[in-house]
């Protein structure tokens, strides 16, 4: 058994050690907010927060991730009303949205080091995130407009 904190309560998961954290939260917790796409770290759809860093979880062995905690999507707000969140509804990011939930977690990690980034800031926290309809420019204004409504609240 292994016990795992992910969005803030504890899980004990029959699993084994090397699985990837990424199935873990998809098969066995039915967290399905976070995506698989290359399966080798590549394109970041199954970015999480691993104590708020965001991480790859489709390489990343569940026996990893013991006593750190994990956010998920379903984890950056119980509302869905996380800055990010509400700045990708407002400017209609997704086109597919396959990629998006990888996206806002890297924007909010990003956000969270850096509460005004520059498009260069961007641009390095996102590098690693495909998408493969080429939404980065609404991406990188739902990231500026969220900066915006984290520093008003």
């Amino acid at each position: 058994m292994i016990t795992l904190t992910i969005n803030g309560k504890k899980h004990q998961l029959d699993v084994a050690p090397e699985m990837p954290l990424l199935w873990a939260l998809r098969d066995v917790l039915n967290m399905t907010g976070t995506k698989y796409g290359c399966g080798m770290s590549l394109c970041g759809a199954c970015t999480v927060h691993l104590d708020g860093e965001p991480t790859r979880s489709c390489t990343l062995p569940v026996s990893a991730a013991k006593n750190k905690s994990v956010t998920t999507i379903e984890g950056l707000s119980e509302q869905g009303d996380h800055p990010v969140q509400q700045a990708w509804q407002d400017l209609n990011v997704p086109q597919c949205g396959y990629c998006q939930s990888g996206q806002m977690m890297s924007a909010a990690a990003l956000l969270a080091k850096n509460a005004s980034p520059s498009d260069g800031d961007i641009d390095s926290a996102m590098q690693g995130n495909i998408c493969r309809c080429g939404t980065y420019p609404r991406i990188r204004e739902a990231i500026h407009q969220a900066a915006k409504k984290q520093s008003a609240s």
